[in-house]
C-alpha cells in the first residue's frame, strides 16, 4: 500500500490516465470501512466512493501489464513517467513561485490561457475549485470571451463552469 492516506483537494491520476480530486475520507456506515470520496476532473464531474484499501493498491500487473503505475492511483505532483509519457506543458512546468513572481498570475491560470481544449480548461478550473477568487474567474472568463455576472464566487465559479461546459459539449460536436 501507499504511505499516505489522499487528503481532500489533492490532485491523483489514476493508471489509466484520468484525474481525480479528493473530496473527503469517509467512514462506512455498516462496516465501519475507510472510504475515498473523489471527483473527476473531466466529462460530467462525476464523484466516486472507492475503499481506501483499493484506492492505494498497488496495480494488477498481469490483468495491466502495459500500466506506467506502480499504483492505482498517485499523487499527480510526485508521479514519475519516462520523460517521453510526460505532457510538454508538465516537463516545462516552473516552480510556482517562480511563476507568480514573474507574473503574478496564478500558475494553473496561466495552464488554462495556454490550454488546447475545453476540456482540459474543465479540468484546469476543478483544480482551482478551493481556492479560486473573483480575479482568476474574471481572468478566464475574458479568456474564453464570456462574462459572468458579479456574485457569490461559488455561483460565478459554477457560471464559468457551465459555460466550458456548454463550449466543450459543441467543440466535441463540431470535431465529430
Amino acid at each position: 500500500m501507499m504511505e499516505k492516506i489522499p487528503v481532500p483537494q489533492q490532485i491523483y491520476r489514476h493508471f489509466k490516465g484520468n484525474l481525480y480530486q479528493i473530496v473527503t475520507l469517509a467512514e462506512h456506515s455498516e462496516t465501519g470501512e475507510s472510504l475515498v470520496v473523489y471527483q473527476a476532473m473531466y466529462g460530467d464531474f462525476k464523484v466516486y466512493a472507492r475503499p481506501l484499501s483499493m484506492f492505494t493498491e498497488k496495480v494488477d500487473k498481469v490483468k495491466y501489464p502495459d500500466a506506467l503505475q506502480e499504483y492505482r492511483f498517485e499523487p499527480v505532483d510526485k508521479q514519475v513517467q519516462p520523460a517521453g509519457e510526460i505532457p510538454v506543458k508538465m516537463q516545462m512546468q516552473e516552480p510556482i513561485q517562480d511563476v507568480k513572481e514573474e507574473t503574478g498570475i496564478d500558475p494553473l491560470v496561466m495552464e488554462f490561457l495556454d490550454a488546447d481544449s475545453y476540456e482540459e480548461r474543465l479540468n484546469i478550473l476543478a483544480a482551482l475549485q478551493h481556492r479560486i477568487t473573483d480575479e482568476m474567474i474574471n481572468t478566464m472568463a475574458v479568456a474564453i470571451d464570456v462574462e459572468v455576472q458579479d456574485g457569490e464566487i461559488n455561483q460565478r465559479y459554477e457560471d464559468l463552469k457551465r459555460c466550458l461546459l456548454l463550449y466543450d459539449k459543441f467543440e466535441c460536436n463540431r470535431m465529430r
